[in-house]
């Protein structure tokens, strides 16, 4: 047995410096014990039958095993050689990293793939890493996430060997998840050749230059060409069409999806659409201020630098297998049939009880990428777990519904919902007050489905990490406490789980044009699956 010196990443957060020791713990077989403090860093000794090499492969949050710099500040350190707009050359001249790396001296959250297209509500790699690693998961295992969203946990498991498999309801989301993974699939060469073509033939186009008619425009539904009309100046739907045009002329469909994500990502900010807020609602912008094609450039060479520093460091690492199901996750057992009672471990992160419109803000895209027409767009968003667009009708049902399934619910969440309920039907609320705790009944009834899901996926033995924040109301003139994660684990224990803990993190500031929405604080729920 073998004694090795490790180096704890020195500007995480509390929270995830337990997880590092943690995930140490699991790997090594052992408890580290802190040998070393100074500044810069911690220095911690461990006991273990394992080799550096394997360790250092694996670990999340640690910087260094005996001295070895870790592949996960490898992969982070990409991110600094592509700062300042090198040329992808440059970039190729400098990976992989030999001897020395630009280690990352700050939390680095958007790394490779991770880096392209916002995404409201998205987690961190490094905690799902952790977390997989925490689980004990070995390279053969599946990894799992019934509301994957941006592909935060998708991406995390197949870079870790594993099988990752995932679910969402919103055709973008689905969309995005896959093209997240199959880029890592591309030769960085080949990325680069692509981007360098495209990116020489918009230069050379005439501005706004009307190719063919706006051909591809006129292939989508009359529905969503009226829609997407009141969205859009003339000028910049030429723009859009002459980039889908190049895009389309791309023969390897990874780098094509890839590019047509950086495309899907500039939409808000050419349209009318008002860019700080989530609601989907106009703002006066000057015509000659949007420019598609500067946009899309300059969001393509961000992306493509930062996917092609990772390939060219990570290019030899074995990818796991993975598969995404377009579908919702109150179908878990008919989306995941061959797997059920097989999952080593899940990691989600639901929506947070009508927090956010998650499919509403991707509207545009899913109009003019042909995701789903904007004639079908309001029936999905019904289907979304913490909808929180309703009308009045439904509402009336949503409530009956509740009222008759709601004895199988704990205690806890009936006295919330109902609570929230009288105090509002007492008092001169507006609509979004007024249908809240219907669609509160809607969100745990729901949830009450997912856990039931998730049990059936998992081995035995097996964890589900739940990340969920807590939120609060208005009610009557009184605030209400809505302990989301409270009621959650209430939820998990009445689908057969043991609930183990409730951790909490700090809420960071994050750094996209949703951070005013964010709730106030969030908690990794650890439940388990009675062995």
């Amino acid at each position: 047995m073998a004694v090795l010196k490790c180096k704890i990443k020195p500007y995480i957060q509390p929270f995830e410096k337990m997880l590092a020791i943690r995930e140490l713990t699991s790997l090594s077989g052992s408890a580290p014990s802190l040998t070393e403090s100074e500044i810069g860093g911690e220095y911690y000794a461990i006991k273990t039958n394992e080799g550096e090499n394997f360790l250092a492969s694996k670990l999340s949050y640690w910087e260094s095993v005996q001295n070895k710099a870790t592949t996960q500040v490898l992969r982070e350190a990409t991110v600094n050689v592509v700062r300042n707009s090198v040329s992808p050359e440059q970039i190729a001249s400098q990976l992989p990293f030999n001897g020395s790396a630009p280690l990352p001296n700050r939390r680095v959250l958007r790394y490779g793939s991770h880096g392209i297209h916002e995404y409201r509500g998205r987690f961190f790699p490094q905690l799902v890493r952790a977390l997989i690693n925490i689980s004990k998961t070995t390279d053969k295992g599946i990894v799992a996430d019934p509301m994957c969203g941006s592909g935060t946990t998708i991406l995390e498991g197949v870079l870790s060997s594993q099988t990752a498999i995932g679910i969402d309801l919103n055709p973008l989301s689905a969309f995005m998840s896959r093209t997240k993974v199959e880029i890592l699939k591309v030769a960085p060469d080949e990325l680069n050749r692509e981007y360098k073509k495209i990116h020489d033939a918009l230069l050379r186009s005439k501005p706004s230059g009307k190719p063919s008619g706006l051909k591809y425009f006129k292939s989508l539904p009359e529905h969503d060409q009226r829609y997407l009309s009141l969205w859009f100046a003339e000028h910049v739907l030429f723009d859009m069409e002459e980039i889908k045009q190049r895009i389309d002329e791309i023969e390897n469909p990874k780098i094509r999806d890839f590019m047509l994500v950086a495309l899907s990502n500039i939409l808000r900010t050419v349209s009318y659409q008002k860019e700080s807020d989530l609601r989907v609602r106009k703002e006066m912008k000057v015509d000659t201020d949007l420019d598609a094609i500067r946009e899309f450039l300059e969001e393509l060479g961000r992306s493509a630098r930062i996917v092609l520093a990772f390939l060219y460091q990570n290019q030899k690492s074995k990818l796991g297998n993975y598969q995404i199901f377009e579908g919702s996750a109150l179908d878990i057992p008919v989306h995941w049939k061959k797997y059920l009672s097989k999952v080593d471990v899940i990691i989600t992160s639901p929506p947070y009880a009508t927090a956010l419109p998650y499919l509403d803000t991707d509207r545009l895209s899913l109009s003019y990428l042909g995701l789903l027409s904007r004639s079908n767009q309001a029936e999905q968003n019904l289907g979304m777990i913490g909808n929180r667009e309703i009308t009045d009708g439904i509402r009336r049902k949503l409530w009956a519904d509740y009222e008759e399934s709601k004895n199988a619910l704990p205690v806890s969440i009936v006295k919330t919902v109902d609570l929230i309920e009288r105090l509002n039907r007492n008092s001169d609320v507006g609509f979004r007050r007024k249908n809240l705790s219907a669609l509160l009944g809607k969100y745990f009834l729901d949830m009450q489905k997912v856990f039931e899901g998730i049990y059936l996926s998992l081995k035995p033995g097996s964890h589900a990490y739940v990340v969920i924040g807590n939120n609060h109301t208005i009610a009557g003139n009184r605030r209400v406490d809505i302990e989301t994660t409270t009621l959650l684990s209430d939820l998990a224990k009445s689908a057969g789980f043991i609930s183990l803990e409730s951790l909490p993190m700090e809420m960071l500031v994050s750094r996209d044009i949703f951070r005013k929405n964010a709730v106030a604080s969030e908690f990794i729920l650890d439940v388990q699956k009675p062995k």
